[in-house]
């Protein structure tokens, strides 16, 4: 300010100048007035969230997430609802098409094979922000998917989680797959079994491997926020989900409902996982 005042051009008159060299010292009380106020105890910041203790706001966090979920809000409710129905969906498809893909790959003998494998297992890192860029770039107004209109819906996020956890789960489908003993092929091929049927008993055999592959593509696009939030917006009431809506309430400073919903997502993994876990024990041979 001062500098400001030194290069003014020589046309500004000096009471001008004197009047404004006045009105800033002044006015610098102003600066230092909240930390005087402070100190003599007009003002409170000891329940400012950022001079709270981290265990407190993890407290408030947990009580915060036991009320929300005994209260039965609406909202919430909505929200984790929609969670759940997104990433369910996703993980269908990508089963659908990523065990039969996994199946082929290890089973296959082509050119290429190793490279398409390779880029199998790199998809299996794929972030999901790249994911989201490119989805949104095809479901665009003017994309090769336009057409369809369903960006910053549901369905978007549904697409977008699939390309997540497709390569997941035909990763450890081949990875499962070529896990088998080798002659099983040849044994199940020799007892007069079809090709279909032979691909159909080596699934059934990589079933436990497989479940662990539901799990992992599961675990994939629950967490996700990504490619959620660029494909779906995290419109309130339509595409908001657990982890958008964590990321929503930590930007604006709300930590303690960004930990309940923080705790309600990890309860929600536990419980679906815990389903999965269960099922593939009582699957493992004794």
């Amino acid at each position: 300010m001062v500098y400001a005042l030194r290069v003014l051009p020589e046309t500004v008159s000096p009471s001008f100048e004197k009047g404004i060299q006045c009105l800033i010292r002044r006015c610098r009380w102003l600066v230092y007035a909240p930390f005087l106020l402070k100190r003599r105890g007009f003002f409170c910041f000891e329940n400012s969230i950022y001079e709270r203790e981290p265990m407190d706001l993890i407290l408030d966090g947990i009580l915060q997430a036991l009320r929300l979920v005994f209260s039965l809000d609406s909202e919430v409710i909505a929200v984790t609802l929609l969670s759940l129905k997104v990433s369910c969906c996703a993980t269908l498809i990508s089963l659908l098409i990523g065990i039969p893909t996994g199946t082929m790959l290890a089973l296959a003998h082509f050119p290429g094979r190793r490279l398409v494998v390779s880029m199998v297992n790199t998809g299996m890192g794929l972030p999901p922000v790249v994911v989201g860029l490119f989805v949104t770039i095809f479901l665009w107004r003017n994309g090769p998917l336009g057409f369809l209109e369903i960006l910053y819906t549901p369905s978007a996020m549904v697409l977008a989680q699939s390309v997540i956890a497709t390569p997941i789960v035909a990763g450890i489908t081949i990875a499962s797959i070529q896990n088998l003993p080798a002659n099983l092929k040849l044994q199940v091929l020799a007892l007069g079994a079809t090709r279909a049927q032979m691909v159909w008993i080596l699934v059934r055999e990589a079933r436990l491997p497989l479940l662990a592959a539901v799990m992992a593509g599961f675990g994939g696009v629950i967490s996700e926020v990504g490619a959620s939030i660029m494909v779906g917006g995290n419109i309130k009431g339509q595409t908001r989900v657990l982890t958008t809506a964590t990321v929503m309430e930590t930007g604006k400073g709300n930590f303690d409902v960004a930990i309940a919903l923080s705790l309600i997502l990890l309860a929600l993994a536990f419980g679906v996982n815990y389903l999965l876990t269960v099922i593939q024990q009582r699957e493992r041979p004794r």
